[in-house]
């Protein structure tokens, strides 16, 4: 049986956007009439085509019925615990507390230091902070969940007093609880909740918002030689796959959100597929997060070697994943990527 999948493509900003709803040629983007389309690419295995959305009744029933229901999926409004998506994108700001991360590692471990740039993170203008003790770069090595609790701890202690939307940045079961006792607002664990088999538990138990991150791998391995059948569709699969699974143990929240992992077990021939397409995910109902930030595939396709370095491959991804509606960007320099935002929401609405 052929499995069908709607990307939702060509899209309208701001008074534009607007307009073109307001006469229904557009569809806005998760009830935003700021951000809208009107074409839909339907993808199979073996094919794909573009189709304007006023004649998708014209399409053969099975696969009309499909589209019909993945539009009710990109189209509706997205409530989320304690986050407005209604001015996007979100910022999450990178705050590690590791001494081997591959940008900033080391960086601000020492006593205060890490208070003080999240307290610059959150003046730059970032709406999460994203806290770890752990780095998950290719390569990195396992490190034990209470020494990890250690790195975290007390910079927790302080910047929860800050009171904004804190995620954390883990693996660990727990390192999750002990998150949860100190107030964090959400989970985001790299390997896609699979590392820990306790980790279900945790989630069912407590109700926390969490991530649902694609990685193939493990970080020591996770970049020999990644292999996919189709990179788009295998990562969209997982995704279903991993929310049935979800529903199936109990946990019935809305408050997830995805994350196809740009740089976690993934070529650069993988990256680029998954930024040119990344709105597919759209249609899986869920607010979608992107983290390109300093990456290697900006290297590869820049020759910039220095992480720290890769600001303007960093915007230039991000705008890409801005102009396909992603909720949720994942950056080191917030100030950076704010101003392109304002810049480009100044010229495109």
């Amino acid at each position: 049986m052929v499995k069908y999948y709607t990307r939702a493509c060509n899209f309208y900003f701001g008074k534009t956007s607007k307009e073109k709803v307001r006469k229904k040629l557009s569809i806005p983007l998760h009830g935003n009439k700021l951000i809208s389309f009107d074409t839909v690419e339907i993808l199979s295995r073996k094919n794909k085509r573009k189709i304007n959305i006023n004649k998708i009744n014209s399409l053969s029933g099975k696969i009309r019925k499909k589209i019909h229901f993945d539009l009710k999926q990109i189209s509706k409004k997205k409530k989320f615990k304690n986050l407005n998506f209604s001015n996007l994108p979100l910022l999450m700001g990178v705050l590690n507390l590791t001494p081997d991360s591959f940008s900033d590692g080391g960086k601000f471990t020492k006593k205060n230091l890490a208070e003080k740039h999240s307290k610059k993170l959150i003046k730059d203008g970032c709406d999460i902070l994203d806290i770890g003790g752990e780095a998950t770069n290719p390569g990195s090595k396992d490190v034990d969940p209470k020494n990890e609790w250690k790195r975290i701890f007390p910079t927790l202690y302080k910047i929860k007093k800050l009171k904004k939307f804190i995620s954390l940045d883990t693996r660990k079961s727990f390192v999750m609880e002990n998150g949860i006792k100190n107030k964090i607002n959400l989970i985001n664990d790299v390997s896609g909740l699979e590392y820990d088999p306790s980790t279900i538990r945790v989630l069912k138990k407590t109700n926390i918002s969490f991530v649902i991150h694609h990685m193939q791998g493990e970080p020591s391995t996770m970049q020999k030689n990644p292999k996919y059948k189709n990179v788009l569709l295998d990562i969209y699969d997982f995704f279903e796959e991993k929310i049935k699974y979800l529903r199936s143990e109990g946990i019935m929240h809305n408050n997830i959100i995805l994350d196809p992992g740009i740089g976690f077990g993934k070529k650069l021939k993988h990256n680029i597929t998954l930024l040119r397409n990344i709105s597919i995910f759209h249609s899986l109902g869920f607010p979608v997060m992107l983290g390109t930030s300093r990456k290697r595939f900006i290297k590869d396709l820049s020759g910039v070697n220095d992480s720290k370095q890769r600001l303007g491959g960093t915007i230039a991804s991000s705008l890409i994943a801005i102009m396909q509606g992603v909720q949720i960007l994942r950056v080191h320099d917030v100030n950076e990527v704010k101003q392109s935002i304002k810049v480009f929401k100044s010229l495109k609405f």
